[in-house]
């Protein structure tokens, strides 16, 4: 009995580690980046934001209603956004939006995650550029037939 069950252990483990079928056909498939998949893809050239300094640019329409803003000045050379300091609050925060000529801040920046009004934004809105992104002027990578709802109100 003891040899009946080594046999039939040693045919199944044989039988286990022969490769599939299908895996021994896989010469033939091509993927969808054709033959040289491991090619290292180009970069797009770099393109400048399509507003100068602050100010210099109207605001950019949203596409559809619930957008975030868009920023329609280039950002490059601002401080990064620490615990201490946010550059994007000294044009865009309460106190000097009006001196700035700056949209302000939404009043949702002002509220924490169960709508209690606060008197700073909020930690979870304070990253302004995980939603407010900077626009360049670079034509589309793929066409794109997308129209918002923005332009129906």
């Amino acid at each position: 009995m003891k040899k009946s069950v080594t046999i039939l252990l040693a045919i199944l483990g044989m039988m286990l580690s022969q490769p599939a079928p299908a895996q021994q056909s896989t010469s033939r498939v091509q993927t969808l980046r054709g033959a040289d998949a491991a090619a290292t893809d180009q970069a797009p050239p770099e393109r400048p934001y399509a507003g100068k300094s602050p100010g210099s640019q109207k605001p950019i329409a949203r596409t559809f209603s619930t957008q975030p803003p868009v920023i329609p000045h280039s950002i490059e050379g601002f401080e990064e956004a620490t615990l201490q300091n946010n550059p994007c609050l000294s044009c865009h925060g309460p106190e000097n939006y009006k001196n700035a000529r700056a949209p302000k801040t939404a009043d949702s920046h002002f509220k924490d995650r169960d709508g209690k009004t606060l008197s700073d934004v909020s930690a979870s809105r304070y990253q302004c550029t995980a939603c407010h992104v900077p626009q360049a002027n670079a034509k589309p990578l793929i066409a794109n037939t997308f129209r918002g709802d923005a332009a129906k109100k």
